[in-house]
């Protein structure tokens, strides 16, 4: 194939080559799998310059969900949780997930119901923006819990 899509049919590679070089192009083997292999005549410069144009231009247009952390102790103060919680939201809404530690020290860790609860008032201040992704459990001396942000609909 030449530059403008023309098929020139199946030439010998030498009969090829000096096409491309009298039209100042490159000769590309597109298929090689293929019986006879299937080559075109480009400008091979222009076409890596165009592909990574694309490939940037795809990259742009991605967005890499990240999991941002907030820890927070069960006695934690009111006006603390919910400053938390806006923080919360806001990354929600930039479309990253949340990972929410509760950390328990010495005699706290009989109190998990207090965890607990610090969980359900970040479960249910982000319930419009997220959803929860992984229930609260209790791992060693901290309880997690993983929220996602909400699928939109169409």
């Amino acid at each position: 194939m030449d530059e403008n899509g023309v098929q020139l049919g199946i030439l010998p590679t030498r009969e090829a080559l000096q096409i491309a070089q009298e039209r100042g192009l490159d000769l590309i083997e597109v298929a090689p799998q293929a019986n006879p292999p299937v080559c075109r005549i480009m400008d091979y410069g222009k076409f890596k310059y165009q592909q990574a144009k694309r490939e940037k231009e795809a990259q742009k247009k991605q967005h890499v969900t990240e999991v941002k952390a907030i820890r927070v102790r069960p006695g934690t103060d009111d006006h603390d949780l919910d400053f938390k919680l806006n923080n919360c939201i806001k990354f929600l809404k930039e479309g990253d997930k949340v990972k929410i530690t509760v950390l328990f020290r010495s005699r706290e860790i009989t109190r998990p119901e207090m965890g607990q609860k610090v969980m359900e008032f970040f479960s249910n201040g982000c319930g419009e923006v997220g959803v929860v992704e992984k229930a609260p459990t209790m791992e060693g001396r901290t309880m997690t819990m993983v929220l996602a942000p909400k699928p939109k609909g169409k």
